[in-house]
């Protein structure tokens, strides 16, 4: 099978399910190993924001979207010429990956014969099941329910761990300027690793706020993980909104890699989190994953 990836969890995904060997395109935000990138071609690019302040991040995606303009560039002539059986793209999200409406207008004017795969969770639940319907379009539908087993049964242990704690209120910050509070399945990992999630909006999109209403949620930790950004850049920034929450612990966790991309990795977000609020429950996350600020 000749599998293209139009978002770096999808691309997540199918290196979980071994389907390295088969995927034949990928986006120009995908981490994609360097045994298999030779073999793969970038087929949506986009401008890079590497330098630019959240601030600015921010105005030139308003400015985009006002315009009526897209924030990724599909190639379709790149896409055309790798004649794949099967596309992985979303809706979730335009300032995060390309709509599958442009993919599915692009393939239909390529002519071309591939299924295109709509990833859209909004929570965590959502995000296994979306593991599975790419195992089951793919036809790897065994591989996908033993990585979904494994991943549940971790989540269970972490659960089973922290038991009967005290649960403490956190605030996850998923943008600094202007800040937003976490949506979709952020809190669901808050709340798998013992904690009580505040000032987010669990399984709805992410919304735009005030420092006023994060701190009059009386947040307990306060986590930073701005998307598109690992633990360097959210450390930088939490260092920066400290100050709006005296008496919290901050901490920035890498949010690409554990928080933010709908992949098997947040699990590893889960367990990271648990390390923060439960530190004598659970192991510590690898080096790299989080950081406490103040």
């Amino acid at each position: 099978m000749r599998l293209v990836s139009l978002l770096p969890a999808a691309t997540e995904i199918a290196y979980a399910l071994g389907l390295g060997d088969d995927l034949v395109g990928v986006t120009f935000e995908c981490a994609v190993p360097p045994a298999y990138r030779s073999g793969t071609t970038v087929v949506v690019g986009g401008r890079d924001t590497q330098g630019m302040s959240p601030g600015e991040i921010d105005a030139y995606v308003k400015g985009q979207l006002a315009a009526g303009a897209d924030l990724y560039t599909l190639h379709a002539g790149a896409l055309a010429g790798l004649d794949p059986d099967l596309i992985l793209t979303q809706d979730l999200c335009r300032v995060c990956a390309l709509p599958s409406g442009r993919v599915a207008d692009a393939v239909e004017h390529l002519g071309c014969r591939a299924e295109v795969l709509s990833l859209d969770p909004y929570t965590l639940a959502d995000v296994l099941g979306t593991i599975l319907a790419v195992g089951a379009a793919a036809r790897v539908p065994d591989r996908a329910e033993a990585l979904v087993d494994g991943l549940r049964a971790r989540l269970a242990a972490v659960r089973a761990a922290v038991a009967g704690r005290p649960r403490r209120r956190v605030a996850v910050v998923e943008w600094v300027d202007p800040p937003f509070g976490a949506g979709h399945w952020i809190p669901d990992l808050v709340e798998a690793a013992g904690g009580e999630p505040v000032a987010t909006s669990p399984g709805a999109r992410s919304t735009p706020t005030t420092w006023a209403a994060l701190r009059a949620a009386r947040p307990e930790v306060v986590l930073v993980a701005p998307c598109g950004f690992h633990l360097d850049g959210a450390a930088a920034q939490a260092a920066e909104v400290a100050g709006h929450f005296p008496g919290a612990e901050i901490w920035a966790l890498d949010a690409d890699g554990l928080v933010v991309r709908a992949g098997p990795r947040l699990v590893d977000g889960t367990e990271a989190i648990a390390a923060i609020l439960h530190p004598d429950a659970v192991p510590a996350p690898p080096e790299g994953a989080i950081r406490r600020v103040a």
